[in-house]
């Protein structure tokens, strides 16, 4: 059931009484791009599922590594279909990509102006009830929740009772965080709604912690751990769930309700959401979803944190959302925010990058998402089993909302693109800054980079060696890539430091001096340092190396334990060199094994101490203590009567489990508990 609209996206619709557009669309004019430039492929922010802050990735990412080599040439191109220019051909092409994809449901919300373009739920909102979804029905949209922990802010900062300046130890010395630069460079509350406070993202304990009757201060003080800033607060940008919860203490505390109730009578009311709510209602009980992942139902997940991802909503909710944002804070006759509020609400400015002029990055809860010629202002979020996606071009005064019920990042990448495409055929792309090229700045910033800022500490080791960057120059522009030069981003050099994207003439590339980190890039919500190549792929082939050694390990030392076991002799110095090393190679396939175990109740077999967590723990010691005693033990065999070729292969075997060991290490990764 939906509302559908059987026309072009030239003909608004005017439903539940709202008045025509007051700006008709602009005719398609088409922008001729270069076809050398490549758009970039921004991940948006949000809830993501806990999982993978755990160790589960760690086999599929290097295995990834293995595959890298010859995944490239197993893309086999497709026949672009062509995209929508009706509603109801749009309508027929999101049908297909949920039963291609296997999802469930979809609910949409499509304005113009004050216009309701398309409002409609697509698909089963329960299969095992076989329950249809309707433009009533209630998603989970995670992360897009955050953005009324802005609105609230500026709202009091409107009537003058709070500020983005305003020191956040001042506010809320009750609230425990721990800031090594306090004195000269504190946390602010414009820091907690830009994700600047240097803190690492949520631990996966804290979002373990499934209570419906916790309360913010408490969820707040049940682990303060994690709201450590790992660098000077207001340099560099790392997504953070526990920044909003802060924000809206704050907010609990100046209004004297709770954050919740504020929200309701400030913003739902008014903009006549009747069915949003941060619970689990009597509404959503009998309206709302069921979240699918593998196509397994999910349990109804009480996020301890509300304020930055809980909040439930239909697509008519989330169409008067799209209309508020367009219409500039003003509701019917009604304005509720200032448009001074909502066009800083989607400025960055608190980042050392955003300070150096930086336009590609993250407001207050509202970041920049580009499409071919055009940035949408834009937040998505992710619960377990449901992924949604909140986007408007403020100058072109339309938007969309998706909301699925499904884990299939690709399944919404593919729907939002033909709603962004069929959005923006007929409009004339923003317009392109042209600057002059500065060819001795590309050509100084040519090298690797590794990111520094990273969201997840527990998986930084991972990062920095899977996600080195190479950029380079080709006459004027700069290119972003890969460490092979894949996928690469293509910006143009307009003064000494700044760089744009060449589809929208957005600064999205610059140089900026870290207190810390020395000359660093800001390019979107990545902070870059350089490393010499050495680093860059020396890192890359010991984790590969190490890989293939460690299965080929296995591998050879079962047929090893099949000869011995059938009588075959060998001599005790051959047996104590197979059997640490080869010890290792199990502890460690033993410990991924455990991972994927608790994949499949991630919050109670990892978020928790269980004996799927509790065994994480103790084979990651045991894989590092093998590794020791394989140096140990190679060093004091090493003049044994032994197969030479062996011993050498034993011993770079031994060397790199020594190695990994180390760098694990040197992340708390030996001995990790996943549950703290």
């Amino acid at each position: 059931m939906n509302r559908l609209l059987p026309v072009s996206m030239d003909e608004p619709a005017y439903w539940y009484g709202f008045p025509k557009a007051e700006k008709p669309a602009e005719p398609f004019r088409p922008e001729i791009l270069d076809s050398a430039s490549k758009r970039a492929k921004h991940l948006p922010y949000g809830m993501v599922n806990p999982f993978l802050m755990t160790l589960l990735p760690q086999s599929h990412r290097f295995f990834w590594l293995v595959l890298f080599f010859i995944a490239p040439g197993l893309i086999v191109g497709q026949k672009k279909p062509d995209d929508p220019k009706t509603v109801r051909e749009l309508q027929t092409a999101i049908e297909t990509v949920l039963k291609e994809t296997g999802t469930p449901a979809v609910g949409v919300a499509l304005v113009h102006g004050d216009s309701l373009v398309w409002v409609a739920g697509l698909g089963r909102a329960n299969r095992q009830t076989n329950a249809k979804a309707t433009e009533k029905t209630m998603f989970r949209i995670g992360s897009v929740s955050k953005m009324f922990v802005s609105l609230a802010i500026l709202k009091l900062q409107e009537e003058g009772r709070i500020s983005l300046q305003d020191k956040v130890r001042d506010l809320v010395p009750e609230i425990e965080f721990t800031n090594p630069w306090e004195k000269t460079a504190p946390v602010l509350v414009g820091h907690l709604l830009e994700h600047t406070t240097g803190w690492d993202d949520l631990h996966l304990t804290e979002y373990a912690l499934n209570d419906p009757k916790t309360t913010l201060k408490q969820g707040l003080d049940y682990h303060p751990h994690s709201r450590i800033s790992r660098w000077m607060p207001g340099t560099h940008m790392a997504y953070c769930n526990a920044g909003p919860p802060v924000a809206a203490y704050i907010i609990e505390k100046i209004t004297g309700q709770p954050f919740e109730n504020y929200i309701q009578k400030q913003f739902f009311d008014p903009m006549g959401m009747e069915n949003m709510t941060y619970f689990a209602s009597e509404k959503y009980r009998q309206r709302g979803v069921t979240l699918y992942i593998d196509n397994k139902p999910q349990p109804y997940w009480n996020l301890i944190m509300r304020p930055s991802g809980s909040i439930n909503a239909s697509p008519e909710d989330m169409a008067r959302m799209l209309r508020f944002f367009i219409n500039r804070g003003r509701v019917d006759s009604l304005q509720l925010l200032s448009e001074a509020s909502l066009k800083r609400m989607e400025t960055p400015s608190t980042s050392s990058g955003a300070q150096a002029g930086l336009e590609y990055g993250y407001g207050l809860a509202n970041y920049s998402s580009p499409h071919k010629g055009f940035v949408y202002r834009s937040h998505s979020g992710g619960m377990n089993g449901g992924l949604t996606d909140f986007a408007y071009l403020p100058a072109h005064r339309l938007g969309y909302a998706v909301m699925i019920n499904s884990s299939d990042g690709n399944a919404l990448h593919r729907i939002t693109n033909l709603i962004r495409n069929f959005q923006t055929s007929h409009l004339r792309a923003d317009s392109i800054r042209r600057g002059r090229a500065v060819h001795a700045r590309e050509i100084a910033i040519s090298g690797y980079y590794v990111p520094i800022n990273p969201r997840i500490e527990t998986t930084y080791y991972l990062e920095r060696i899977t996600n080195v960057k190479h950029i380079w120059n080709t006459g004027d522009f700069v290119f972003i890539g890969g460490v092979w030069g894949s996928g690469a981003e293509t910006h143009l050099a307009i003064n000494d430091t700044q760089y744009v994207a060449k589809e929208t003439g957005k600064i999205s590339l610059v140089q900026v001096n870290d207190p810390i980190a020395g000359a660093v890039l800001h390019a979107g919500s990545q902070v870059l340092m350089r490393v010499s190549p050495l680093i860059a792929f020396g890192q890359l082939i010991l984790g590969i190396g190490w890989m293939i050694y460690l299965l080929g390990s296995i591998v050879f030392g079962s047929i090893w334990m099949v000869q011995y076991w059938r009588g075959k002799m060998f001599s005790r110095a051959t047996v104590s060199l197979l059997f640490w090393p080869l010890a290792a190679s199990l502890l460690f396939l033993l410990s991924q094994i455990m991972g994927m175990v608790g994949s499949k109740d991630v919050f109670e077999l990892m978020g928790k101490i269980s004996y799927v967590s509790v065994s994480v723990m103790l084979l990651s010691i045991g894989f590092g203590l093998a590794s020791a005693g394989s140096v140990i033990n190679l060093i004091i065999k090493r003049k044994a009567k032994i197969n030479r070729t062996i011993y050498w292969q034993l011993a770079i075997l031994s060397t790199l489990h020594f190695l990994v060991t180390c760098y694990l290490l040197s992340y708390g990764m030996i001995g990790v508990r996943t549950w703290n």
